[in-house]
């Protein structure tokens, strides 16, 4: 009888312990509504677990402060978010690859968007106007444009009357200009269409693409052992172009990576 009841304790031990613990949890920026952001990294955190025998979970956060608090926390093996943000963090998290996607390559750049009606067809014409940001940890929907702004004589903080999106959606930025709530936005420039669902035709327009950035990181871990990074990268770094994975997240690849690649967003000037 005892044997009996020592071989089930060690069947639920092996049936059921080991996957728990060795589930970690893979996340991104939350810049899309969830569905679209579920269906990008859902393929990751599947191929992963194929490739490196450890089971990774796709989370998401509410919003860009949750992510950032989620990463520095720890909770977060593998991050995937906007160099701005990976700046942030990069004390808790170091880079392993670069995005690359798009004309800008392993780089990206964001854009001002109108109304057609507004009047506003040059930078200098947003001076005192209301602006909606997706946020200040958005690099495609704030430091990007801020940078620009900068080299043409205009202080956004100062000069402009900031609003920020609500969830820091893109798209909440795009409906609020379509609309009229605002006189204009600031949105990452691959992400001008994302909203064309949900507002009427020809409503919004590109006043000007701002300036580049390095593209989006993705990030593991300082906690994670060597090896389980060393495995991870590989795994990323020989993604096909026409791979699911890719697909998914609307990329073409993944570069490899080290933290130094990131020091322009830490300019004291930024």
């Amino acid at each position: 009888m005892k044997k009996i009841v020592l071989f089930i304790l060690i069947t639920m031990c092996f049936s059921s312990g080991p996957s728990r613990a060795e589930s970690q949890k893979l996340s991104m920026l939350p810049r899309y509504f969830p569905e679209k952001l579920t269906a990008m990294i859902t393929p990751l955190a599947a191929y992963l677990s194929s490739e490196t025998g450890v089971s990774f979970e796709p989370v998401l956060t509410d919003n860009f402060a949750s992510y950032e608090a989620e990463l520095l926390k720890g909770k977060i093996a593998i991050g995937y978010e906007n160099p701005l943000i990976y700046v942030n963090v990069s004390g808790s998290h170091e880079v392993i690859a670069t995005a690359v996607k798009g004309k800008g390559g392993d780089k990206f750049r964001g854009i001002i968007i109108t109304r057609p009606d507004s009047g506003i067809s040059k930078v200098s014409a947003l001076k005192g106007k209301k602006v909606m940001i997706v946020g200040k940890s958005s690099a495609g929907g704030f430091l990007s444009q801020k940078l620009t702004l900068k080299e043409q004589g205009l202080d956004v903080e100062n000069d402009c009357v900031l609003s920020v999106a609500a969830d820091n959606r893109q798209e909440n930025v795009i409906i609020s200009v379509s609309i009229g709530d605002v006189d204009a936005g600031f949105i990452r420039e691959s992400a001008l269409h994302k909203a064309d669902q949900y507002i009427m035709p020809g409503s919004i327009q590109s006043v000007t693409e701002t300036a580049w950035l390095p593209n989006w990181a993705l990030s593991v871990s300082k906690n994670l052992p060597q090896q389980q990074k060393d495995t991870i990268q590989k795994a990323i770094l020989k993604l096909e172009q026409d791979s699911t994975v890719l697909k998914a997240m609307e990329l073409k690849s993944f570069i490899a990576a080290t933290d130094s690649d990131y020091n322009v967003l830490r300019s004291p000037t930024q």
